[in-house]
């Protein structure tokens, strides 16, 4: 019982193989994790920061270096020839796709020749906002950048914030190392918290007389309080105080902010924000506060850091960041798990973690097949019977040694072991595959001239759709939520391009990432199409997942019709009407020309001859009726 209390099973306990990591009761080796043990990090964070180290370390081929500490200089032989990081980038290049998209349902649905609709017409405007915004903050390297740490370390974090200078919501990748939620025992893991920090030591810094210090950036929703301004401490400290006024009586009461309702009752404040419908109580405060390690002398953790002692930043503006009101009810922070973390659990898995044993023992095999190849370059040579027995011997081209008549000369041949080393190499190579769920085509380790049939291929891909689609599943609430997130920004930073902007559901949708027949996927829209089996917009679609350079469907649709004639021809007939056909082509009718004045031909027949004349009247006997 006592050593079966002694196991640790947790989110990182993958780890434990590893003497460095799991030390006696779990504590990570404190020498090549001292960050880990720093006295401000609470104890359920030391093993979570000693795997991103570790980790890390993999991925630049610094494990051996981090092993020396304890296994001393001996380690350091140990060669690493970047497989880790090799199965990084080939899962980050998957799970991303070829391309990345911003797309709101509805944008795009709306023919040309229909009548305007306004949800339509409102998807369609926030989409083009947001791939404007995507554009102008380089969306597609911050999501490069924070998806390779969630995919090498097992977690990704956002921070967004609204720039008052550039006049738009920015959004910024930060290392999970520095990310500290506030997870109460209560609390499930699963959701998101209402109080995380960004904490990390600062070095000192002699040259500007700097101490070593913490600085903690906390982001944290609590209920909505008086307003307040940039002041100044009793010790000088910059700190924001509340704003009074006087009520006529000679007494101060607290000025509430713009807009803000008191409850004569609770005495709480509400404030309706512009994305909700009904008033909240709540809002999310900012604090930018930085420490002097020398001045922590009690039992602190990055969540009880004093206040008293801190020293508060100051934004370009000058407002002060204590307790600095953003005005939004949510926290500006998008936490991406690699994996979908198990139940009432926060973090998410590495993509290293199931196969880092195999990385162990690929690079013992390398290291054992650059010894083996030293002998195998340079051959042992045995002699004996030399005629003079203090010459130095030394194999080298075109050496010659004089052998007495008993002489024999022996050479080792060490070929056969590296061979078999080689073998065992590629064999770990593709243990390892196995156990990611990357086949030889997702590696692409394959032969081209060797590649099965196209089924054959697909089928080959099974554990790799598995392993993309549980990756993707923990990915897309999350990029959902930032884009979320982003529209609000917008609208409390009051961007005159977003009024009257309704929030919308916008998605980041990943491309393709198995290799396509895209003059497959071409015949099937052409015949589909053709047939009248699926519309325009449906085979447009197809076309950009297969990965054909289209940007918009419906501008794509748009130069499809125009140049769709015989169409046109159809429609005129079926129509009857210019306009609409005009309409179809994108071009203006021409305008109808007035009709010609209808004349009649002259008379040649003479009058008098036609049925009913005087004459026939003559001829019937003279009598009128």
């Amino acid at each position: 019982m006592t050593r079966a209390k002694a196991v640790i099973i947790d989110a990182y306990s993958w780890l434990n193989y590893k003497p460095l990591y799991s030390e006696t009761r779990g504590v990570p080796y404190r020498r090549a994790f001292p960050e880990a043990a720093a006295t401000w990090v609470p104890p359920e964070d030391e093993r979570r920061l000693a795997a991103y180290k570790m980790l890390a370390a993999y991925d630049q081929n610094q494990a051996a270096e981090l092993a020396e500490l304890r296994d001393g200089p001996e380690a350091r032989d140990r060669r690493e020839f970047g497989d880790p990081s090799m199965f990084v980038d080939a899962i980050l290049a998957h799970v991303l796709g070829r391309e990345q998209q911003i797309t709101v349902p509805g944008a795009g649905d709306q023919a040309a020749d229909d009548a305007p609709d306004a949800e339509a017409a409102m998807a369609d405007r926030v989409q083009t906002l947001l791939r404007d915004w995507a554009e102008d903050e380089l969306l597609p390297m911050r999501v490069q950048q924070t998806e390779r740490k969630a995919v090498s370390l097992g977690d990704g974090v956002y921070r967004l914030a609204w720039d008052p200078a550039k006049q738009r919501a920015t959004v910024r990748s930060v290392d999970p190392g520095f990310y500290f939620p506030i997870i109460g025992e209560d609390d499930d893991g699963g959701e998101f918290p209402s109080r995380v920090h960004f904490c990390w030591e600062l070095p000192e810094d002699k040259r500007r007389d700097l101490k070593a210090r913490i600085r903690r950036i906390t982001y944290e929703l609590a209920p909505i309080g008086p307003a307040t301004a940039a002041g100044v401490s009793e010790d000088g400290r910059a700190i924001r105080a509340p704003l009074t006024t006087d009520d006529g009586d000679g007494n101060l009461m607290p000025v509430l902010g713009p807009g803000d309702l008191p409850d004569p009752e609770t005495g709480s404040i509400s404030r309706l924000y512009p994305w909700n419908d009904q008033p909240t109580t709540l809002t999310c405060y900012l604090t930018d506060a930085t420490w002097n390690l020398d001045d922590l002398k009690g039992d602190y953790d990055v969540d009880s850091l004093p206040l008293d002692k801190a020293s508060y930043a100051t934004r370009s503006d000058g407002e002060v960041l204590d307790h600095l009101d953003l005005l939004i009810d949510f926290l500006p922070v998008v936490h991406v798990p690699n994996t979908v973390p198990a139940a009432e659990e926060h973090w998410g898995q590495s993509s290293l973690a199931k196969v880092l044993q195999v990385f162990d023992e690929l690079a013992g095999s390398d290291t054992d097949s650059a010894r083996a190849s030293a002998t195998t370059g340079l051959p042992m040579v045995a002699v004996s019977g030399m005629a003079d027995s203090r010459t130095e011997l030394e194999v080298a081209p075109g050496a010659v040694w004089k052998l007495g008549e008993s002489g024999k000369l022996t050479s080792i041949d060490t070929s056969s072991a590296l061979r078999e080393l080689r073998e065992h190499v590629h064999d770990l190579s593709d243990r390892a595959a196995t156990i990611a769920r990357l086949p030889a085509v997702a590696l692409g380790t394959i032969d081209p001239s060797k590649a099965p049939s196209g089924y054959a291929l697909d089928i080959s891909l099974g554990p790799l759709d598995s392993l993309i689609g549980s990756m993707r599943l923990a990915r897309d609430h999350k990029y959902a939520l930032l884009l979320k997130f982003v529209q609000r920004l917008h609208l409390a930073g009051q961007h005159p391009d977003w009024a009257g902007i309704t929030v919308q559901p916008a998605k980041l949708v990943f491309g393709p990432y198995k290799p396509t027949d895209r003059a497959g996927i071409l015949e099937q829209v052409t015949v589909g199409v053709d047939k009248g089996v699926i519309s325009k917009e449906t085979a447009i679609r197809m076309l950009m997942e297969a990965g054909f350079p289209i940007e918009d469907v419906e501008e794509e649709l748009e130069r499809i019709d125009a140049r769709s004639f015989a169409a046109a021809r159809d429609l005129a007939d079926a129509l009857g009407n210019p306009d609409e056909v005009a309409a179809f082509l994108g071009r203006q009718a021409p305008d109808a020309p007035e009709p010609p004045t209808v004349v009649l031909p002259p008379a040649t027949v003479d009058p008098t001859a036609l049925p009913g004349t005087e004459d026939d009247d003559e001829q019937a006997g003279g009598n009128t009726p």
